[in-house]
């Protein structure tokens, strides 16, 4: 009897080592990234609304110019809740006074999600951005035409819904501050998109 006993409990405890390894198969084989060490990659692509803060050096003049804005960008999950993703940005023209401005950039961020329901998640994000700006024109006004590059703080937040397992719609606000050929000013990015998980 003791024998019989000794038998069918160690058959219960192999049986649950298989049944929990074989569970932990099927979460990997689930998984749908393609990237090792992380619980999801994606890329995407935006596009939307840019704003310039760009303030003259004398006058205390402000313009505040819109213009298209486009977002490629990647990253990936590393914790259910927490990613890293980097992006490539086109924040299109400013038109100040006497010439024009443009600015691009790479910015990286750490980004946070927080899920709502099964299909929308709450974004969040902060980080920094390497920017290139370019002021052209007269430099009357207190507009300093040239050249400007340099690292600053962007962060932002945003809504992803996700309307099948790999395809989501992305609305978010970025804030980028940027080195200007005058002064260090901000662009606001507001954007829609879709971007694909893998």
């Amino acid at each position: 009897m003791q024998s019989t006993l000794r038998f069918l409990l160690c058959a219960l405890v192999l049986g649950g080592g298989a049944t929990a390894g074989l569970a932990q198969m099927r979460a990997a084989q689930s998984d749908p990234s393609l990237l090792p060490g992380v619980s999801r990659g994606y890329v995407g692509l935006s596009g939307g609304i840019s704003k310039y803060d760009l303030r003259s050096g004398t006058g205390g003049f402000i313009f505040d110019d819109s213009d298209t804005a486009i977002k490629l960008y990647t990253g990936a999950y590393f914790h259910p809740n927490l990613g890293l993703e980097l992006g490539y940005l086109d924040l299109g023209k400013a038109r100040r006074i006497g010439g024009t401005t443009t600015a691009r950039g790479l910015n990286l961020s750490l980004v946070g999600r927080l899920p709502v329901s099964t299909q929308l998640d709450l974004l969040g994000k902060v980080g920094t951005i390497y920017g290139r700006t370019n002021t052209h024109g007269f430099g009357g006004f207190g507009v300093q035409p040239g050249k400007g590059d340099g690292f600053g703080l962007s962060y932002g937040a945003g809504l992803r819904w996700a309307f099948t397992p790999q395809w989501s719609a992305v609305l978010e606000w970025e804030r980028y501050r940027l080195h200007f050929a005058d002064s260090k000013s901000d662009v606001d990015m507001t954007t829609l998109g879709m971007q694909f998980s893998y």
